[in-house]
């Protein structure tokens, strides 16, 4: 078991300017279990698309300012409080997105629990949580892998099992190769689902088969790609879920994919704001279900986190892993009367600038 430090690294934000925005705080104090807390070791980290546009100014939901940023992390608990039940000492745990979501629909209060937004987050070297906003991490997984979960597995299994659970013979569409859509296409195969995927590339294409996609669209090469997967299904009838997460530049390919009776499930707007806005009208006229999703809750996680387990799932995690101390860059430092320009893309440009694959990771010593 770790000895507990007296102070702490931890990221916080404060302001819209950007990536700088972001501050280093090496001298933090270890924050003190309360009666129904636990104190978390963080070993990983990963970053969602969330973490980037927060510091940007750009994140519609409830924030708070000076706040530690980061939903995601996987650790190790090292102190109880006297009232704990759920956990022990040497417990591997991960961080529930929004910390007030135990079961059911979200309503204002657990709405406005969101890590990382609200509630400081996962990127610092230890954390105080109440137990309730963890769960226990899948032993198959690593720390990298297990820090990968909080949000993008659970929005993606809520996306498909939330509202109208995918059954075997369901055809799932999925949009690119981010974190959402690559646990979308495990676990929908993992359903026995036959999967459509989208993306923008060979190389990426291929990723997407081995992980088990049935067949494959190049959205740059097919621009009507919404007509295409529709062709793919039986009769042409169209798809069952489609998991949407580039926003108002893809809903109108996702309404002309999707069977009657179909699931939408807005989970992003990864391509910002297009001319071409789809009305409430397009959605009757499909004959379809639209839903907005904001994660899950822990009901949700469990019984995900039970699936990746009997069916042996492993995130898929890009090969570059980054250092706490790695978040952004600085503009240089002086060191021995020299200025050193730091050159190297840390992991937030890293991620903006998609380059990664899968889950971007942060190591946490």
């Amino acid at each position: 078991m770790s000895s507990i430090p007296k102070t702490i690294k931890a990221w916080t934000i404060s302001g819209t300017n950007g990536f700088d925005s972001l501050k280093l705080n090496e001298q933090v104090p270890v924050p003190e279990v309360s009666d129904y807390e636990v104190l978390v070791k963080f070993h990983a980290a990963s970053l969602n698309y969330r973490d980037l546009i927060i510091p940007k100014g750009l994140y519609p939901f409830a924030l708070a300012d000076n706040i530690v940023p980061g939903s995601d992390g996987a650790g190790e608990v090292i102190s109880v409080g006297p009232k704990v039940t759920r956990f022990k000492p040497g417990a591997k745990v991960v961080t529930l997105f929004n910390q007030g979501h135990l079961g059911g629909s979200l309503n204002p209060q657990t709405y406005a629990t969101g890590l990382g937004g609200v509630i400081d987050g996962t990127l610092r070297q230890y954390g105080t949580f109440n137990e309730n906003g963890l769960v226990d991490m899948p032993p198959s997984l690593n720390w990298q892998e297990a820090s990968t979960l909080s949000c993008a597995a659970l929005t993606a299994w809520n996306g498909l099992y939330g509202l109208k659970p995918v059954k075997p013979g369901d055809v799932v569409l999925t949009q690119g190769t981010g974190g959402v859509s690559i646990f979308a296409v495990q676990f929908a195969k993992a359903a026995g689902a036959k999967v459509i995927s989208t993306t923008s590339s060979a190389k990426k294409a291929e990723v997407l088969k081995k992980l088990g996609a049935d067949e494959v669209i190049n959205y740059k090469e097919v621009t009507e790609w919404g007509e295409k997967a529709k062709s793919l299904t039986t009769g042409g009838e169209g798809v069952d879920h489609i998991i949407e997460v580039g926003g108002t530049t893809t809903m109108e390919q996702s309404l002309k994919a999707i069977k009657i009776d179909g699931v939408i499930s807005i989970i992003g707007f990864l391509g910002g704001n297009g001319e071409k806005q789809p009305s409430f009208l397009d959605a009757l006229l499909k004959l379809c279900t639209v839903r907005g999703i904001l994660v899950g809750n822990r009901i949700q996680f469990e019984e995900m986190n039970r699936a990746i387990e009997i069916n042996k799932i492993k995130p898929v995690v890009d090969e570059k892993v980054f250092s706490l101390d790695e978040l952004k860059e600085y503009g240089g430092f002086l060191f021995p009367r020299l200025y050193i320009l730091l050159t190297e893309v840390r992991a937030y440009q890293y991620m903006w600038d998609q380059k990664h694959l899968g889950k971007l990771t942060i190591k946490i010593e």
